[in-house]
C-alpha cells in the first residue's frame, strides 16, 4: 500500500488525494508540516515538499505531475487523461493552468496570506495582496464558469485530470470561505457534481486546528 505525506490545505496534495480515490487505489496518509522540515520526512523527500508518494522502500515520488503520470500508467481506468491525442493535450493543459496560474494568482496569495501565515506565525495578513487574490479569483471563476458552460465536464464529456487540479484548487479556497458561488452559475453546478462524488468525502471532513471551515464547506446543498 501507498504512503501519501500530504497536508490538508495543500491544493497538490488534494490532488493527489481525490485521483487515487478516483481510482480506488488505497493509501495510508499521514499528515505533514512541511514548514516544520521534520527530519524523516526530509530523509524521503530532499525538497520537503508534499505530496509526497512512497511506494515502496526505495521509491518516493514528490513531483505532483510525476505521481499522477505514475498513478495513470499504474491503473489507467477509470481514464483521466483522455482517450485521443487532443483529449489528452486539453486535459494536461488545463491541468497545468490550475497547477500554476491559478495557484500563483489565487492560491498563492489567499491561503498563504489567510492561512499559511497563521498556521506557522509569521505575523498579520497584507489587505493590499489579499485584495490582489479577490481580484483575479474573480478573473479565474468566471473563466471557471465559462468552461463549466461549454460540457459535461471542464476538458469534456468525462471527468479528467483537468477536474480533479480545478476542484482540488478550488476546495482550499472555498475551506477559506472566499468564493461566493452564486455569482457563478455554471462552476456553482460542476463544483457540486464534483464534490459530491466519494472521493471528495475525505476532503469534506479536512478540520485544521485553529482554523475551521465555514459551515457551508462540507454542505453538498451550499
Amino acid at each position: 500500500m501507498f504512503t501519501l505525506h500530504h497536508h490538508p490545505l495543500s491544493p497538490f496534495s488534494r490532488k493527489i488525494r481525490l485521483l487515487l480515490a478516483e481510482k480506488d487505489m488505497a493509501f495510508t496518509p499521514v499528515i505533514e508540516k512541511p514548514w516544520e522540515r521534520r527530519a524523516e520526512f526530509m530523509a524521503l523527500s530532499p525538497t520537503g515538499e508534499v505530496p509526497l508518494l512512497v511506494i515502496k522502500e526505495a521509491l518516493a515520488l514528490s513531483d505532483t505531475n510525476a505521481i499522477c503520470e505514475y498513478i495513470e500508467e499504474v491503473k489507467d481506468r477509470p481514464n483521466m487523461l483522455g482517450d485521443t491525442t487532443e483529449e489528452r493535450a486539453k486535459v494536461r493543459s488545463l491541468s497545468g493552468f490550475f497547477d500554476r496560474v491559478f495557484y500563483n494568482d489565487v492560491g498563492m496569495t489567499l491561503l498563504g496570506e489567510k492561512a499559511l501565515k497563521r498556521l506557522q506565525s509569521l505575523g498579520t495578513p497584507d489587505a493590499l495582496t489579499i485584495r490582489k487574490g479577490y481580484t483575479a479569483l474573480d478573473e479565474h471563476m468566471k473563466y471557471i464558469n465559462w468552461l463549466a458552460g461549454q460540457n459535461n465536464w471542464l476538458a469534456g464529456e468525462e471527468l479528467s485530470l483537468a477536474d480533479i487540479s480545478a476542484a482540488a484548487h478550488l476546495s482550499v479556497i472555498d475551506y477559506l470561505g472566499d468564493i461566493m458561488w452564486d455569482k457563478y452559475d455554471d462552476a456553482h453546478i460542476w463544483y457540486a457534481r464534483i464534490k459530491s462524488r466519494p472521493s471528495f468525502r475525505p476532503l469534506l471532513a479536512d478540520h485544521i486546528p485553529g482554523l475551521p471551515p465555514p459551515p457551508n464547506y462540507a454542505n453538498l446543498d451550499f
